[in-house]
């Protein structure tokens, strides 16, 4: 047998801060042998991208040590490489692709630039020589137009072209090993579809390693060849791919099996972790009743609702500049004769890729977005041309969950700020105490601790800031809320979990939802109607059972058939 390219051994990560000293990495060990996919899988806090950053010598030093383990590379301990050693490795036989391509490329930069540099310093490359050759990386990756697209800045291209610089900076020297830590999180799934196919055929064209970061088991079916499941800094299960999604043994691999809404599943509510194992980590028996089906559907039917939104011919357009004094040439319509219903205490999913006009419908139906034409009809009222102080009344009715919660939090601001302060603007409530008990009694129904809200918000992970801005948005018991892409970049449990909720309190207090995704298979768990919109129109609008069943759009097949599957023919018999 051959050894293994990469083999990490009883390896241990701790970081030294004021508080004391935190290992993320406890004891872990696994191989990737040459030419093999291995699926690290867990929630984040898990230790999983830790791991990877231990791997290329990144960890910052000194808050990160390294008391006991080894990384032996090609036979050799990365851990005893000095600095210029290292950086001989990185890029060169080792590559990384990180999880926000934004972030990781530089602003300043062309990314023809950005490509090229790697191919000068390891490969000794000339400028030209250089950049002919990030030009043909760019076209392998498939980016239109390779040789304009090079001389563009990163914030000149959409997601996913940014993650394939990503990816040909990545592949550029012809790595060993390429870590993807997290490479699809956050983008629509027919560019995720996209960018695992193009990372499996560039791994079969270069003979690459690869480890493979995710929180999502559906996505380690498609492309690992063996799974790691990390969970709180340990490693709590090895095996293949395709026995974990038939023989899982662990509780907390079965929950994340279990937590992905299924498309033609209509359960009442999402499995979570914490059905299956306990805080302390020891393992609940699986009630099979809760993972039977039904047609929600049915139930939904059975229920005679009031209309309690109608949208006729809606447009919202955006000027094209041109010229040299930058005057208006055309319009571009984002939002382009849009008309549906929506009744009350029911949920409208509209789904989409990025780019097809999703968000900017739901801010034109509140017009924080201002449409120019057609009309708005809110429980009778049209509120298309309503002036500014009536329209400031009607948003204690109307309210939006943003996509990302941090952003859309105030940093300077505790979350007790936050939540009574549009109580403080609509006057709502008496004194400052009573304000604060309301904000309370709503921190603790999303299922977070009244000791936090003095916290600010860098405070406090993902899924609880997402808590956070769910709770804002229901400070003012509005009616009709509009949830954009609130659950994209969750960890699947931590998805699952906020779903559950959203539900729950749609039940306590009936409100009425719009909720914008990408992905068919969470719009389908949620949702009582589906809209699937392309390039400013809703093509296609149904029951979602219907829509799953019998699309009659192709494009609508195309995001059905993208989404990751994972292994759901036998994910059920590792449950139970």
């Amino acid at each position: 047998m051959t050894s293994p390219l990469l083999s990490v051994k009883n390896l241990v990560v701790e970081f030294h801060t004021s508080e004391g000293i935190t290992r993320a990495v406890n004891n872990v060990s696994f191989d990737i042998p040459q030419g093999k996919t291995i699926g690290i899988v867990g929630e984040s806090g898990s230790g999983k991208s830790v791991t990877s950053l231990a791997v290329m010598g990144l960890l910052q030093k000194p808050a990160a040590r390294i008391p006991q383990g080894e990384i032996l590379f090609n036979n050799q301990d990365l851990l005893k490489f000095n600095d210029d050693q290292l950086r001989a490795v990185r890029g060169n036989q080792i590559s990384m692709i990180f999880q926000e391509p934004m972030t990781s490329l530089n602003p300043v930069f062309k990314v023809g630039d950005q490509i090229a540099e790697s191919l000068r310093i390891h490969k000794k490359m000339t400028s030209k020589q250089a950049w002919a050759r990030a030009v043909e990386l760019m076209n392998q990756v498939g980016i239109p137009k390779p040789a304009e697209s090079a001389h563009k800045y990163p914030h000149e291209l959409s997601g996913g072209q940014k993650q394939r610089v990503m990816i040909a900076m990545a592949i550029s020297c012809d790595p060993k090993l390429l870590i993807a830590d997290e490479p699809t999180t956050a983008l629509d799934v027919t560019i995720q579809k996209q960018v695992l196919d193009l990372l499996f055929k560039l791994q079969q064209e270069y003979k690459m390693s690869m480890m493979f970061i995710t929180h999502d088991l559906g996505v380690i079916g498609d492309i690992a060849d063996d799974v790691v499941v990390m969970y709180r800094s340990n490693v709590v299960e090895k095996n293949k791919a395709k026995e974990v999604f038939t023989t899982a043994s662990h509780p907390y691999t079965k929950g994340l099996l279990a937590c992905r809404p299924k498309l033609g599943a209509n359960p009442r509510r999402l499995l979570t972790v914490s059905d299956f194992m306990t805080e302390e980590g020891v393992e609940i028996p699986i009630d099979i009743a809760k993972i039977q089906v039904f047609d929600k559907q049915e139930e939904q039917d059975a229920k005679k609702s009031e209309i309690l939104l109608e949208v006729k011919n809606l447009v919202t357009q955006f000027p094209i500049k041109g010229g040299i004094f930058g005057k208006t040439v055309d319009h571009f319509k984002a939002v382009n004769d849009v008309s549906f219903t929506l009744k009350k205490g029911q949920t409208l999913g509209l789904v989409g890729e990025s780019g097809c006009g999703k968000t900017t419908l739901g801010r034109s139906i509140l017009r924080l977005i201002e449409p120019a034409s057609g009309q708005i009809i809110y429980n009778g009222q049209d509120i298309t041309n309503v002036r500014a102080e009536e329209l400031r009344l009607l948003r204690r009715k109307m309210q939006i969950i943003f996509q990302d919660p941090y952003s859309s939090l105030n940093p300077r601001m505790t979350v007790s700020e936050i939540l009574t302060e549009p109580l403080n603007i609509h006057n709502v409530g008496g004194s400052k105490n009573e304000r604060l008990d309301m904000a309370k009694a709503l921190v603790e129904k999303v299922g977070l601790k009244t000791q936090q809200m003095n916290r600010y918000p860098h405070e406090f992970s993902g899924g609880q800031r997402q808590r956070i801005c769910i709770a804002r948005a229901l400070m003012l018991r509005p009616e009709f809320v509009i949830c954009d892409e609130s659950v994209s970049a969750l960890d699947v449990s931590i998805q699952a979990q906020v779903l559950n909720l959203l539900l729950d309190l749609q039940q306590e207090f009936g409100l009425t939802y719009i909720f914008i995704s990408h992905d068919l298979s969470v719009v389908n768990f949620i949702a009582d109607e589906v809209g699937v919109m392309y390039a400013g129109k809703i093509i296609e609008m149904d029951k979602a059972s219907r829509i799953y069943k019998n699309p009659k759009e192709e494009y609508t097949r195309t995001l059905l058939k993208a989404i990751p599957k994972g292994d759901a023919k036998t994910e059920l018999a590792s449950l139970v």
